[in-house]
């Protein structure tokens, strides 16, 4: 109970904050997306140094946090980074090892450094995108449209803890994370396409005049509710090479941003990619 409690006040705390933080936009949002990013960096460098890969840590946080942030100045037009800049960084990160690392797994270092900035900075970004879909118009139908992953993530989580406590008798992947059933791998499914449907008629139309036919409701909700479901097997395989339960300790109630966000991380590119196929305006 004292578990649920530090949960429930954080969110009451986290969530209209973080709205209010997704309607400003801009700078805001890239800040935030940014603290994000360094953090959930720096979780997982700690779990790839657990896990014996020593990366290149303060590199890749900035670099994380970074990503963001050019996104923003690129979409505000105040300066142009071109996507060739990352392959530069990536020269410049062998050259570190060939430096600094000669002899201690450089080639591992660099590869965990490349994705662990890819997978904290890169992908959280995408909300930044959505926010400024071009499918969109003004702070109100950008702070919808984000909404959407949000509400289909949280409905796949508790759909897969509810049903996978009722039901769950057959383990998913013991090996990765002995908790996940496949009647929560359902449940989790089922309860995404009904949240995307209630988001859809109720928050989206009125609010972004968009909307997602009943076929593109199914497709985007089964789709996006796998990935959810993969993005967090992904950060319990993270964890369980590390031999740690929790990413960290930084989220009262929730473990670190990666233990939070993990789902997400993955959600979010998908969600950008299938909303830019499947949305039509409202007829």
């Amino acid at each position: 109970m004292r578990e649920f409690l530090r949960r429930a006040v954080f969110a009451v705390i986290a969530i209209p904050i973080a709205g209010v933080i997704i309607w400003r936009g801009g700078l805001v949002l890239a800040l935030m997306l940014a603290a994000l990013s360094a953090l959930a960096a720096w979780e997982f460098f700690r779990l790839s140094a657990a896990g014996g890969v020593h990366a290149f840590g303060k590199a890749g946080i900035a670099l994380a946090a970074a990503i963001p942030l050019v996104v923003h100045f690129n979409y505000a037009q105040v300066t142009r980074v071109p996507l060739s800049a990352g392959a530069l960084v990536i020269l410049a990160l062998f050259a570190g090892a060939v430096w600094r690392r000669v002899g201690e797994r450089p080639l591992s270092a660099v590869g965990a450094t490349v994705f662990g900035v890819l997978y904290s900075g890169g992908m959280i970004t995408f909300g930044y995108a959505l926010r400024y879909h071009p499918y969109v118009i003004g702070a109100a139908a950008g702070t919808a449209l984000v909404g959407l992953p949000l509400i289909l993530t949280w409905s796949t989580d508790t759909g897969a803890y509810a049903f996978g406590k009722a039901f769950g008798r057959t383990k998913m992947m013991p090996a990765v994370s002995p908790g996940k059933t496949w009647a929560g791998a359902v449940g989790g499914l089922l309860l995404a396409v009904v949240g995307v449907g209630l988001y859809v008629a109720f928050v989206l139309r009125p609010v972004a005049d968009i909307t997602l036919t009943a076929t593109g409701i199914a497709l985007y909700a089964s789709l996006v509710g796998v990935t959810a479901q993969v993005g967090d097997l992904a950060e319990s395989l993270l964890k369980r090479e590390a031999g740690v339960k929790d990413s960290s300790r930084l989220i009262p109630g929730h473990g670190g941003v990666l233990d939070r966000f993990d789902s997400l991380l993955f959600v979010l590119p998908v969600s950008y990619v299938l909303l830019s196929e499947l949305l039509v305006p409202v007829p």
